[in-house]
């Protein structure tokens, strides 16, 4: 046995007792990837898992923080493609034609990839089923010319059945929280596919998923709390897809949008000839949603009035149609959703008190996007691959300093406010940039309103404008110079303490860095 076989062996084994000893606790797609990267050093690596006909990024390293946020739908990406049809590691040549999903999101390289070197390894059950890919590219072309794909298939078989084992413990500790949450987890490709899927690793969002977890396998009426664009419909969603009425219809009531006059009859529907315009006979929403949920949004805009007839639902579960003497009876779980604060409106008179406290059995409310830390980055990447998919754009990517801006603004409108911004600045960018294969998202700061933030300071944006005004600057031009400022203002502030200015700045510490470095700012170490 040569020398290098030698070499190989040794790496597989300490390898295996690595993902062995790993193996009966928290999943940790972290050492998949450092397992593979001690055999094959690259620029950058990640571990996707397979949902449905999409991959998710769960482990990355080289790559922009963004990349977590995207799903990649394999049939548009021919690589990837490739590697999900293969059954054994798949090296492309250098010069292959097909578009890397890579492009423009390593950090070793500023722009497009050029020539270089992309390996795929399939992760495969033992039954053959798709679990997911791991990926590879360097910048040197040749990095993978001499690799020994026997052994990379041999630890592909390793970490494939470590995520195997690791997929499993998670379906484990739904069916713990309750029996139907099993199931639930196995039909997660439908979820993804339907795009109810909540992004996001702050411990806000996280905490949200365990809550929602919890509940759904209950029948407990669930009020949804949260400020404008939160996604509270979102929450309202997989609380039904994780419940036993998953089969069941999700209805959905706009209540700020009912007409006080016809509130009655959007409810309980109405018999032909009730009032002046029936016509035809009409189901009313809690029998449409009868045996399913119903969700109830801007509950806070309900009348009075209607108020008590809701109510008297959700004691007994009786109905009454309009212009019908019959009582009929409906078995509807009700979810309900408001921006307002119910306790006030209690305390004021326009919101029942015995109807808050039937609506609120299990309370649940989602933090405002400048309270869930790093997650605007990876929802930007959400939302940038959504955007591309509409707007028939092959490759698009978001600046480095897109990302810095993005993540100091305080967003009032929330995520619905960040996708509409993204969706906005991709268009412009494909208008300004139509002949590239890549489109880039340039700083998009005149979009936001920079005043409203924490940081930077008033001052420094005042020193800074300064500055710009004074020269003929283009808008990178300008931005760079405002970078600049902030950055280095706030190095000084910190003693070159990276970690520290990346917390104020509210950044990924090597993103920052590696933005410094283009700017031409001298990178200390922090002592």
């Amino acid at each position: 046995m040569s020398q290098i076989d030698m070499l190989n062996n040794n790496t597989l084994i300490s390898s295996a007792l690595k993902l062995a000893a790993l193996s009966t606790q928290n999943p940790h797609f972290e050492l998949l990837i450092q397992c593979i990267n001690e055999v094959v050093p690259s620029d950058a690596i990640a571990l996707l898992t397979r949902q449905g006909d999409v991959l998710k990024p769960v482990a990355i390293q080289g790559l922009m923080p963004d990349t977590l946020g995207r799903r990649f739908i394999i049939d548009e990406h021919p690589r990837l493609q490739a590697i999900c049809s293969a059954s054994q590691p798949l090296q492309f040549a250098h010069d292959c034609p097909l578009p890397d999903p890579y492009d423009g999101l390593l950090y070793a390289k500023t722009g497009d990839i050029p020539v270089h070197a992309c390996l795929g390894v399939p992760l495969l059950d033992s039954e053959g089923k798709l679990l997911g890919v791991i990926t590879l590219d360097s910048l040197d072309a040749h990095a993978f010319d001499t690799l020994n794909l026997d052994y990379l298939a041999q630890l592909g078989t390793l970490c494939a059945a470590h995520l195997h084992t690791a997929l499993q413990l998670q379906q484990y500790r739904h069916h713990a929280q309750h029996s139907s949450a099993l199931v639930q987890a196995l039909n997660h490709e439908a979820i993804t596919r339907d795009g109810t899927e909540i992004i996001g690793e702050s411990p806000a969002i996280q905490s949200l998923k365990n809550d929602i977890k919890l509940v759904a396998g209950s029948e407990f009426s669930v009020l949804i709390q949260g400020n404008t664009g939160v996604g509270k419909e979102l929450v309202a969603r997989n609380i039904h897809l994780h419940s036993k009425r998953s089969e069941q219809p999700l209805i959905h009531l706009n209540c700020a949008s009912l007409p006080e006059n016809l509130a009655e009859s959007e409810f309980f529907g109405h018999a032909r000839g009730a009032f002046t315009g029936a016509h035809n006979a009409r189901q009313g929403k809690f029998q449409l949603a009868d045996g399913g949920t119903l969700f109830l949004d801007e509950i806070g805009e309900l009348p009075l009035a209607m108020q008590s007839k809701l109510l008297r639902v959700l004691q007994s579960g009786e109905i009454q149609t309009v212009g019908e003497d019959e009582i009929k009876y409906v078995d509807v779980r009700v979810i309900a959703a408001t921006n307002r604060d119910l306790k006030d409106e209690v305390a004021q008179g326009r919101f029942r008190a015995d109807l808050y406290h039937r609506l609120s059995v299990y309370p649940l409310n989602v933090a405002p996007l400048k309270q869930r830390e790093n997650d605007v980055i990876l929802l930007a990447g959400y939302f940038v691959e959504k955007t591309a998919r509409k707007l028939a754009i092959k490759q698009l990517k978001l600046s480095v300093e897109s990302q810095l801006l993005l993540t100091q603004y305080e967003w009032p409108g929330n995520v619905r406010e960040l996708e509409h911004v993204i969706s906005r600045a991709a268009l412009k960018a494909k208008q300004s940039q139509w002949q590239q294969a890549i489109i880039t998202i340039e700083p998009i700061h005149c979009e936001l309103n920079l005043n409203a933030t924490s940081t930077p300071p008033m001052t420094l944006i005042v020193e800074s404008s300064d500055k710009i005004n004074n020269h003929n600057l283009s808008l990178k031009q300008a931005t760079d110079t405002f970078t600049h400022h902030l950055i280095s203002q706030q190095l000084e502030q910190h003693n070159y303490n990276w970690a520290s200015v990346a917390r104020t700045l509210k950044v990924d510490r090597a993103n920052l860095v590696r933005l410094a470095k283009r700017l031409g700012i001298e990178v200390k170490k922090s002592i």
